[in-house]
């Protein structure tokens, strides 16, 4: 990765992260104690972990969705969670992509109009170029004839395709995905996951991902188990 600083070339670092629900009046339940933990920037990361592990909600920290009940949770250097939530919902769009299980497109949208939408808050981005970034990244992950078709006429594969499209529109330098193919066949899923790391490899996009495919784990810088790094006993 060469020659620089620790925290410069780290997209993600997690300092004593706990999250804990409540139960009932004072008492709850805490899921996740990460005492430390760090993602390198442009790495691939597979996350593993048993169902309830607590997987989507350690996703769902490091994306800026939900905050910690304690701890720090560093994203490009920034400390999400000392982020007044307005400015941590600013952070999340302008530098975090997340793709999740289902495809959330809009229906009445074509495939390059759903890629475009997520572009509209870029104030910086001309229409124009809103749409040449759409074809591009739409025609990278294999879509370059399906541009016009709704998600109706899409295959599931291309549906989630246009999906991680969405995600990235913007160039978000850390792209989460919570079990992206889980809906799909295991042929069309590697397909889908084949083009996903082929695009972040190119981009040099952070991707933490959780996954249960062995073409990601085969194709992943590190491979976490929650289990290993979570303190919490089950």
């Amino acid at each position: 990765m060469g020659h620089c600083m620790e925290q410069a070339c780290l997209a993600v670092r997690l300092q004593e992260v706990r999250k804990s629900f409540p139960l009932s009046p004072g008492q709850d339940l805490e899921v996740l104690h990460i005492a430390q933990l760090t993602l390198p920037a442009g790495s691939c990361t597979v996350l593993h972990g048993p169902s309830g592990s607590g997987k989507t909600t350690l996703l769902n920290l490091i994306g800026g969705i939900t905050v910690p009940t304690t701890g720090h949770i560093w994203v490009e250097g920034t400390d999400i969670v000392a982020l007044p939530e307005p400015a941590r919902d600013r952070f999340r769009a302008r530098h975090i992509g997340y793709i999740f299980q289902t495809f959330n497109l809009l229906a009445p949208f074509t495939a390059l109009e759903n890629v475009m939408l997520a572009m509209l808050f870029t104030h910086s981005v001309t229409k124009r170029q809103q749409r040449q970034r759409a074809m591009e990244i739409l025609s990278k992950l294999g879509l370059g004839t399906r541009l016009a078709h709704k998600p109706a006429h899409l295959s599931r594969g291309e549906q989630q395709r246009v999906a991680i499209a969405r995600a990235l529109a913007n160039h978000p330098p850390l792209l989460l995905a919570d079990e992206p193919c889980a809906n799909l066949d295991a042929a069309t899923a590697r397909v889908v996951l084949t083009a996903l790391l082929a695009l972040c490899r190119e981009e040099h996009t952070t991707l933490l991902m959780v996954s249960h495919d062995d073409i990601v784990r085969d194709g992943a810088d590190q491979v976490l188990e929650l289990t290993a790094i979570n303190r919490v006993v089950g």
